[in-house]
């Protein structure tokens, strides 16, 4: 006779119809929400680029702002259910209507929970990938790889000026990050095309340096970060903080919207 542990007991409909449920049933892979992270490093940085490359790849109806963009590179080191792992989120500012945030083209991770989640709950357009953070002497340095190629790699001096959190979103709002999901059902007809909005809950930051940084970005067809290019390095910083990552929701429904 085979034993089960006692907690698994087969989904009914309702069950499979709640949200949060994920396959396998038994081993579920997508976590529910909230889930926390903890001790999470950041190296965030920011360059100057050409707005034109920014309008290209925003999807309509919502607007470009500003010509800035930011790349943060995460390295999680104790997240619930995906355990630690590293991220790379490309943002630019954007809105719709009066709404703001930062609209994401490009994420990197090297979790396939991360992707999984990101891809079926956010609509992220999350990629497997290498994202690396780590202090080399006197130099923060994070690097983004995907196929063998490191396509990113920006730079900060290492701890040298102190500053406040709030500083750390001159340009735009990325806490409040913006996607496209767009999911299909197996027929190949349109499930999903919608605009989603989320925000960081209890966000707790433990300390935060700025300065001057660099960014270097090197082409690959697959992760084509290089569609924004550098016209000029701006700030970074580092900061370490703990955040919970909850439910968010749609703020646009393409599948609703009547032409």
């Amino acid at each position: 006779m085979t034993t089960r542990p006692p907690y698994l007991t087969p989904p009914s409909e309702d069950d499979i119809r709640k949200g949060g449920f994920s396959t396998p049933w038994d081993a579920p892979m997508v976590p529910p929400f909230p889930f926390r992270f903890r001790n999470a490093e950041i190296l965030t940085v920011y360059w100057r680029t050409d707005p034109a490359a920014l309008a290209y790849l925003l999807p309509p109806p919502l607007r470009p702002e500003g010509d800035v963009v930011c790349c943060h590179i995460y390295k999680m080191n104790d997240t619930d259910w995906l355990g630690p792992y590293t991220e790379a989120n490309v943002m630019f500012g954007a809105a719709l209507g009066d709404r703001k945030g930062a609209y994401s083209p490009y994420l990197v991770l090297s979790s396939d929970i991360g992707v999984a989640h990101g891809r079926e709950t956010h609509g992220q357009p999350k990629k497997l990938g290498k994202p690396q953070l780590e202090a080399r002497g006197d130099l923060f340095v994070a690097t983004v790889e995907r196929n063998g190629i490191e396509v990113l790699t920006a730079t900060l001096p290492y701890k040298q000026r102190p500053c406040d959190p709030a500083r750390l979103k001159p340009y735009f709002d990325f806490a409040t990050n913006l996607n496209l999901k767009a999911l299909d059902h197996i027929d190949g007809t349109p499930a999903i095309r919608q605009l989603t909005s989320r925000c960081l809950s209890d966000v707790v930051v433990h300390e935060c340096w700025e300065g001057p940084c660099t960014v270097e970005l090197r082409a690959n067809a697959q992760l084509p970060i290089f569609r924004l290019p550098v016209l000029e390095p701006l700030q970074g910083f580092y900061w370490r903080a703990d955040f919970t990552l909850v439910p968010g929701e749609i703020i646009h429904d393409y599948l609703k919207v009547q032409p």
